[in-house]
């Protein structure tokens, strides 16, 4: 059996990534694997990514079982430095956990992996093509806020932490979520699985090769 082609998905904060992964997944029935949502479930229940957070972090890192996200997201992106420092404890572990996901839905010619920071974790070597989600920076600064219930400030701080240009101009496929219209998504969504079914071998994953943007 072939193996899954990979679809890389990220994007800035607000732009609508998860958006996307749900849409790939009923829309297409495409598998995704949300690195965000699989690190949280990893980090509350490995013990040995407990113990690195505590050490790093302090013990209020956690609440009971129960981690505490506000103040390990507070932590990692107060600085590079400390972002790094909290990465390189869960990120190997999200990664093996990927790599039996894969191997689990390998059934599925695609499948998706989704993540905010795929460039800098590493995980872009993992996929075959990078879909990149845009949306204006004030778009996005309102969405982040509403989800995360977070102050301007907050918002922007994060904002401050990536690099959505450097990615934007890195990716093969841009899709445009600048308006929250379902049928314009699905359509752009539709040409960018078409062209990866059409593939019969995989694309090289070269750093500023020809992007094909679904606009």
């Amino acid at each position: 059996m072939a193996e899954s082609r990979t679809i890389g998905i990220t994007g800035g904060i607000g732009s609508g990534k998860s958006f996307v992964s749900a849409m790939l997944r009923e829309g297409f029935g495409i598998p995704v694997y949300d690195c965000d949502a699989e690190a949280k479930r990893l980090t509350a229940s490995d013990a040995e990514i407990r113990q690195k957070l505590i050490s790093l972090v302090g013990q209020e890192v956690f609440c009971g079982q129960k981690l505490n996200k506000r103040l390990l997201a507070d932590y990692l992106f107060s600085s590079p430095e400390k972002a790094s420092s909290v990465n390189a404890i869960i990120h190997p572990a999200v990664l093996r956990d990927f790599m039996e996901w894969r191997t689990e839905n390998s059934a599925s010619p695609i499948v998706g992996l989704e993540s905010a920071i795929l460039y800098e974790s590493g995980f872009d070597a993992k996929a075959d093509v990078i879909l990149f989600v845009d949306a204006p920076i004030d778009l996005r600064l309102h969405r982040a806020m509403l989800r995360d219930a977070a102050s301007a400030e907050q918002v922007k701080a994060r904002m401050q932490m990536q690099q959505p240009e450097l990615h934007r101009a890195q990716a093969d496929f841009i899709i445009d979520n600048s308006t929250d219209n379902p049928t314009k998504l699905q359509e752009q969504l539709a040409t960018v699985v078409g062209h990866i079914a059409k593939q019969t071998s995989p694309l090289p994953r070269t750093k500023g090769r020809g992007k094909i943007k679904s606009e």
